[in-house]
Formats: C-alpha cells, structure tokens, sequence
C-alpha cells in the first residue's frame, strides 16, 4: 500500500509539472512573420501630425527687424533661485493650449482656428494672418512646434507607462519600444490601439503585429494621447491562476494523501 500511496503521489506531481509546462507556446511571437509578401508601396510617404484639441504649441515669428516679430512673440519670466534669492532668468516662449474647438488666442491677430492643421499648414496660416500688420520687407517667418506630446502604452510591455515624445512623429513599434517592447506573454496578433478624435469620439483599433502589413496600416502612426494596449495571452492568464493557487493545491494534495494513509491504517 505503501508503495502504491507513492505512485499515487509521484503521478499527482508529474500531472501538476506537465499542466504548467503544457501551457507555453512559441506560436505567434515574431513580428512580421510575412515581410517578404508585403507590398509597401503604399506606405511610401511622410506622416504629418495634426494639430489636435488639448494640444500646446510653441509658436515663434522671425522677421529681418526683431521689434517688427517681437509682439508676436509673448513671454513668460521663469523663476530660479540663485543666492537665495528669487530672482528671473531670460523669458521663455508663452505656450497656446488649443481649446475645444481647436482655436488659440493669438497676440495682435486675435483667434486663430488651427485644429485639423498640420504644422506647415498652421505656419502658412499664421504668416498670411500677421502680414497686414508688418511691412512688406520684414519677410516674417512662422514656426510651430508641438509640446507635450505624449502617448501611453499598457498591458503586458516591459515598461507600461506615458511618454512624451519629442518629435511630433511615432509609429506604434517606436511606441512599444519606449516601452521595453512586449513580454513573452503579450498577445502580438491584437493589440488595442484606444484614439479620440478632434470631437471627443473614441474608438478601439486591432493591429496584428505579425502581419508586416502593419505598416500599411492608418493606425501605423500614433496621435497625440493615444493608448496602446496589449492584453495577455492564455499562458500568462494560467500561469497567473496557478501562482495564485499553488500553495492550496499543494496542501489539498498533502491532506488527500494524509487522509488516504490514515484510512488505510484504520481500515487495515
């Protein structure tokens, strides 16, 4: 009996380590898995972004007389402490937070809509806007940046979090490598791309990693504040089941096998 309750115990354990090894898999890991059949043709061209509500811009008029742009140009003082004293260093550019229905306030000109321009065409705009206010000869140049550009990535990445991009540019692989890039455990062929559009709509898009077609794809470049997310896959879902659990199963197995020894002896 003895050696009986030994093979029932050493077949528990071998059961137990053959659930857990059976639930990994390689499948689907690699990106691109058909690069070579990909037509990228329609993917040869440059992404422009598009100026959006919530977003700051830093915008800056050059001209061959710097008294003709200065008013253009608002500033703001930025405080430090130098001796211990509060004091000011050299101003920094005043920053437009674009509203809800894409218009900034802008010095002289008044409000500007600029919601839905790329960069060059809200320059274009702007140095049309402020020329009736400068001479001919000033020849005014106009620069907008984004700031604050930002985009979150979640799920099962090695580094989930937000980050600011510096560039107003960033396809959804540079975003997922901000992010450590996703875990053994991330699902590659569905990963959520969450985007809200200049009204307020939200909508859900699926990327298939795999698919080198990707790169062909509306959703290859990322907006301003979208979410990236890339939900676990079964293994990871198991996995985390049986972490949870295995000290319970562990001692549900020591009890069975103390209370089929116990019977034996009293029943023997």
């Amino acid at each position: 009996m003895r050696s009986y309750q030994k093979n029932s115990f050493y077949i528990l354990i071998v059961a137990f380590v053959t659930f857990l090894s059976s639930c990994g898999s390689t499948k689907d890991v690699a990106y691109f898995q058909n690069s070579k059949d990909v037509d990228l043709t329609a993917s040869q061209m440059l992404y422009d972004a598009r100026i959006m509500p919530k977003d700051q811009l830093t915008i800056t008029v050059s001209a061959t007389n710097d008294l003709a742009a200065a008013p253009f140009n608002m500033t703001v003082p930025t405080p430090y402490t130098a001796n211990q004293r509060s004091t000011y260093s050299q101003a920094m550019l005043q920053t437009y937070l674009v509203d809800n229905d894409g218009k900034i306030n802008f010095p002289i000109v008044g409000e500007l809509h600029v919601g839905g321009l790329t960069k060059s065409e809200a320059e274009n705009m702007i140095r049309e806007k402020i020329l009736p206010f400068m001479s001919e000869a000033e020849n005014p140049i106009v620069t907008v940046r984004m700031t604050g550009y930002q985009i979150s990535v979640l799920g099962e990445v090695n580094r989930p979090g937000t980050f600011t991009v510096s560039r107003e540019k960033i396809t959804v692989l540079e975003a997922l490598a901000q992010a450590g890039d996703l875990t053994i455990y991330g699902v590659r062929n569905n990963v959520q791309l969450i985007r809200e559009d200049a009204n307020g709509k939200k909508s859900i898009h699926f990327l298939n990693l795999n698919d080198a077609n990707i790169i062909n794809s509306p959703y290859y470049y990322m907006q301003q504040n979208d979410v990236l997310y890339v939900t676990p896959n079964k293994v990871k879902a198991q996995n985390s089941s049986v972490g949870s659990m295995t000290t319970l199963w562990f001692s549900a197995t020591s009890i069975l096998i103390s209370l089929t020894s116990l019977l034996y002896n009293i029943l023997r």
